[in-house]
């Protein structure tokens, strides 16, 4: 049984991004309001082409807990495409959890979101989609 006293339960989330362009501002796409209180159990995304990373102008994807104005900034999730770290057309990428284990939780009504920012000038990022499993506490 979890904290709740309910069975364990894990619900997927999940939403398309549009691709960027290499001086982009990012963007950031609502991927759920937490129909229960719980944690982020795991993270991913996947581009609809290759990328290939940059050591200094990036991009990061990140997954957010806007708390339940919308207003938070807690990151909960990221992978930042730096040198080394690649993305394979229509082939997850993980990205990885905080390890600060309070920034994984969320309250009933919180807004959870996926983002993407610019490190640098930045670099193109194809379409894709985020999707994230979340578990009842």
């Amino acid at each position: 049984m979890t904290s709740s006293g309910m069975a364990p339960l894990l619900l997927t989330f999940e939403v398309p991004l549009a691709a960027e362009a290499t001086a982009g501002t990012g963007q950031e796409a609502q991927l759920c309001v937490a129909p229960w209180a719980g944690t982020l159990a795991e993270a991913y995304y996947t581009p609809e082409a290759a990328i290939t990373g940059v050591a200094t102008n990036n991009k990061v994807m990140s997954i957010r807990n806007r708390g339940s104005a919308g207003a938070g900034a807690t990151t909960m999730a990221s992978l930042t495409f730096g040198a080394g770290t690649n993305g394979v057309a229509f082939d997850e990428s993980t990205l990885a959890l905080s390890g600060t284990p309070a920034n994984l939780v969320f309250a009933l009504g919180d807004v959870i979101t996926a983002q993407s920012t610019v490190n640098g000038t930045g670099m193109t990022l194809p379409e894709g989609k985020v999707r994230v499993v979340l578990s009842r506490l």
